[in-house]
């Protein structure tokens, strides 16, 4: 079984006292469906900026540890809420608000920012932030400004399209919220947005940490949109880049980004297909031009890697590499997968190597400081002499992996390379074992064997799983709740599969329930929270479970 880090068959769950809460509340919640298998659930929430409790702008109660007991909608009218009982199984309109958990006081963050310019940060920055962090701050500056943001430092895990950990940026237009992700090490273009009133969130899972990131804000005027130094702005106001300028693909809707640039490839870049090579920027060692865009593409033979060593370096100093700069790419064009690195100033880039056949090299230059550039070498490495770090197995396609993910049951080398020969590998294989269901809610399934630990969603045992499910039986007087109760108990108890294995609901048992409880949610404006076509698309009792 091969694992798609950030894309497997798991789906995000909203749980539905969380879920009844927040709707009797009446706050907009988007859904951010994403799971990272290795990881934990992602729910990503944001609220109507002009909804009042008591009289209070409801961002005042962000970080409160307890819910409302009145709300006022705009209309002058009073509604009293329902709040959950203590053992969440109906819907008690007298019972005391349960307290909401919230970090510890050093990891809390997010909030809202109301003054005409400031900044934030993510936990600790610049120090490792914390893992399974979920922090949302609202900016609102009065109208008719509108928000413009710049993150001036970004270290975060990626690549695109940041599944894992994230930063994102929610701006209201009139055609409805336009959503932009942010991860990586390479700070992004200033984002020039369209609403006085913008979100902005960052989620981290339970994995890789980086160094966060940290940003600024300002209120500019609607006709006074700009972009930084070395940036680009398009006629929308849209900031990109230099890399993404003559880069042959037009970002900007009137294509200005594409116009003028036969400058910028003057004597530099191109393609590189030797084992062996060399590269440099233009007029080395004297200094390179101003406005410079020079993209190297380097290939190599399938089975090796390439090294990329710098001979040479000096480029315009800066605390954040954002004028001149050096910028390496492990993959065959800029923006399809992970960056090695970006670099500027006078000390020597470590050497890179990159994880299979393919690297791309960017060197920009804005009209400013010159300086002497740089040289460097690059070599094709076959991955049979390629040697991983410690605590790492090399794939035969050159990959690094963790040593801890061999002989765990999934293929994270493309050939399945971690997983083969593990009957004598002293790295012990996944096991679980089928056991009775013996979760009440759950019983009474297609099933009665179950599998544990739940490798799908981090499960340890039953007596978790059931405490997690006692959440979904508020929603028992839904005429819904049969066709959701098996979605969800064929995800939190999974079915043992005969060979013993792990079967995964079929995608027609998440339709089904989708196709009965939608109509329930769009009463309140509240999209399906399970993104179904992640699951297998069969009626094979052998491929997947039909609770």
């Amino acid at each position: 079984m091969m694992r798609l880090r950030g894309c497997g068959w798991g789906v995000v769950l909203v749980t539905a006292a969380g879920l009844l809460l927040l709707v009797a509340l009446g706050l907009a919640l988007a859904l951010i469906l994403t799971q990272n298998i290795r990881h934990d659930i992602i729910l990503t929430l944001f609220l109507v900026p002009d909804l009042e409790i008591k009289g209070q702008a409801v961002e005042d109660q962000l970080l409160s540890t307890s819910a409302p007991d009145l709300l006022n909608v705009g209309d002058g009218a009073s509604h009293t809420l329902p709040t959950m009982s203590a053992n969440r199984s109906q819907v008690d309109i007298t019972a005391a608000p349960q307290p909401a958990r919230i970090p510890p006081a050093e990891t809390r963050c997010g909030g809202v920012l109301t003054d005409s310019e400031g900044s934030f940060s993510s936990p600790n920055h610049p120090g490792s932030y914390p893992s399974n962090m979920l922090c949302a701050w609202v900016i609102r500056v009065p109208p008719p400004s509108i928000v413009q943001i710049h993150i001036s430092s970004l270290g975060v895990e990626g690549p695109s399209p940041c599944l894992f950990d994230w930063i994102e940026v929610q701006d209201q237009t009139e055609q409805g919220s336009v959503f932009t992700r942010f991860c990586g090490n390479v700070a992004p273009p200033t984002v020039n947005t369209n609403s006085s009133t913008v979100w902005v969130t960052f989620h981290s899972d339970g994995s890789i940490s980086g160094t966060g990131f940290t940003a600024q804000y300002r209120a500019i005027l609607p006709g006074h949109k700009s972009c930084s130094r070395e940036e680009f702005m398009c006629d929308s106001g849209r900031c990109l880049l230099p890399v993404s300028v003559c880069d042959g693909h037009p970002n900007c809707h009137d294509q200005t980004d594409e116009a003028n640039c036969s400058h910028k490839h003057k004597e530099c870049g191109g393609q590189k297909t030797g084992q062996y090579g060399y590269l440099s920027s233009p007029n080395h060692p004297r200094p390179y031009p101003h406005q410079q865009l020079c993209i190297w593409y380097l290939f190599v033979e399938e089975g090796h890697v390439i090294t990329l060593s710098f001979r040479n370096f000096s480029l315009e100093t800066q605390d954040v590499c954002e004028f001149d700069y050096v910028e390496v790419h492990d993959s065959v064009s800029t923006g399809a997968g992970r960056v090695l690195g970006r670099f500027c100033g006078t000390t020597f880039p470590p050497d890179l190597t990159s994880s299979g056949p393919h690297m791309t090299v960017v060197f920009v230059a804005d009209e400013g400081v010159a300086d002497s550039g740089f040289n460097a070498t690059y070599q094709a490495v076959s991955v049979l002499d390629r040697t991983c770090g410690p605590g790492q197995f090399a794939c035969t396609t050159g990959e690094c992996l963790q040593q801890q993910w061999l002989c765990d049951g999934w293929n994270d080398c493309p050939d399945g390379a971690d997983e083969q020969g593990c009957g004598n590998s002293t790295y012990p294989p996944f096991t679980s074992s089928c056991e009775i269901i013996e979760v009440e809610m759950c019983q009474g399934l297609s099933y009665n064997l179950t599998s544990f630990p739940n490798i799908w969603l981090s499960i340890a045992d039953q007596r978790e799983a059931a405490t997690l499910l006692r959440q979904y039986q508020v929603l028992m007087e839904l005429a819904c709740f049969e066709p959701l109760r098996k979605l969800v108990c064929g995800m939190f108890l999974p079915q043992c599969s005969p060979q013993g294995g792990v079967l995964q609901p079929c995608r027609s048992i998440c339709s089904s329930a989708e196709q009965q409880c939608s109509q329930a949610l769009d009463l309140f404006s509240f999209s399906w929270p399970f993104n179904c076509h992640l699951l297998p698309d069969s009626q094979d009792p052998m491929e997947c479970s039909l609770p």
